[in-house]
């Protein structure tokens, strides 16, 4: 027996038990006051299953207990309260208020005496199903807003997604194709020239090298943007760390033919593959600057360990650019980057000549 079971039978006992008392007093117990008190409060064991036909069944049995000068129970009473709140929550509101309507009709078959019970208690149970049905329009509200908010979030998500594959479609259709040409036309130039200059294979070379890095770093960003369009990504090359850190400066050395030194000070060790990914590409960006408005002048690169910050210092003697205020598109990307971790980022002239870029990003 489930609890709701027992609290039924704990109620028609309590019923028949009012019964039996009020009839020691008047009179024999009536026979007909024990089969309403019955009917009127064994349905509550149905109310999960069939809540109109039970809510109904309690009412016949409110509604007859008018009969004469009679009255129903309090246990028929609160039986009908709750089954008609539950009626109201679990079923559809008009349904749930045609079923409930018989209620009204106990202030007309009671007597006088009865009258304002029957008012009273008609009136608790119309308002006991309203109360239910309220109940269940907020919780279906509720439900609706919860699902319009999933089904925005996923159609949100599916746009994105949608607009990433987009653009790597775009960027392989396009950039790759021209960045592609550059490579073929800057490494079939070497051949077509009469008698390249060894000056001019070796600028021939670094064009090429440069337009295969970009490519390389194309097919990175295409392997970002694919992750969540396609099912199955294919493998890519990792993201550069602070490892490869003496291969760049050793590239951008031979590159641009200019003293470039690189120092490690401090306990160094592994970081956070983030940290060191923002922290290479600060150097990257700096040596570019570096060269591109100091052709051949001298860059120390100096990397900081210490407890919880990694300092990155790039100074070269060369005078930086010609608005060190705005700082173009480069200065704003290392500053993005840098705030993303927390850190700051300075650039500009150094008191000792040359210009400086400096980032502190805590660990």
């Amino acid at each position: 027996m489930t609890w709701a079971q027992l609290a039924v039978a704990v109620l028609a006992v309590l019923g028949m038990a009012q019964v039996v008392t009020e009839a020691s007093r008047s009179g024999p117990t009536s026979a007909q006051a024990l089969i309403l008190t019955l009917v009127g409060t064994v349905p509550l064991a149905m109310l999960a299953r069939q809540p109109l036909a039970a809510l109904v069944t309690i009412l016949v049995a409110y509604l007859f207990s008018f009969d004469a000068d009679g009255h129903p129970t309090a246990a028929v009473m609160i039986a009908a309260v709750v089954a008609a709140w539950l009626a109201g929550r679990r079923c559809r509101p008009l349904q749930a208020a045609v079923a409930a309507t018989p209620a009204l009709a106990a202030p007309l078959l009671a007597v006088t005496q009865q009258q304002q019970l029957a008012t009273i208690g008609s009136a608790v149970i119309l308002g006991a199903a309203t109360v239910g049905g309220i109940r269940r329009t907020r919780r279906a509200s509720v439900q609706h807003q919860v699902t319009v908010r999933a089904m925005q979030g996923a159609l949100l998500e599916h746009v994105a997604r949608g607009e990433r594959a987009r653009i790597a479609r775009e960027l392989h259709d396009v950039v790759a194709h021209h960045v592609s040409l550059i490579a073929v036309r800057a490494e079939a130039a070497q051949f077509v020239a009469d008698r390249p200059a060894p000056a001019n294979a070796a600028e021939f070379a670094t064009i090429a090298g440069d337009a295969r890095t970009a490519l390389a770093e194309m097919r990175r960003l295409l392997g970002v943007l694919r992750a969540d369009a396609d099912a199955e990504p294919d493998e890519r090359a990792p993201q550069p760390d602070l490892d490869q850190l003496a291969g760049l400066v050793a590239g951008a050395r031979m590159t641009q033919g200019a003293a470039i030194r690189l120092t490690l000070r401090g306990p160094v060790r592994p970081l956070d593959s983030g940290i060191e990914l923002i922290a290479y590409r600060i150097v990257q960006e700096a040596l570019t600057n570096a060269r591109r408005h100091a052709p051949g002048a001298a860059v120390d690169v100096d990397l900081s360990y210490s407890a919880d910050t990694l300092e990155v210092w790039v100074l070269d003697t060369g005078p930086g650019p010609r608005d060190a205020g705005s700082g173009g598109h480069g200065l704003t990307g290392m500053r993005e980057r840098t705030a993303t971790l927390g850190g700051q980022l300075w650039a500009g002239c150094a008191p000792s000549g040359g210009y400086l870029i400096r980032a502190r990003l805590p660990i």
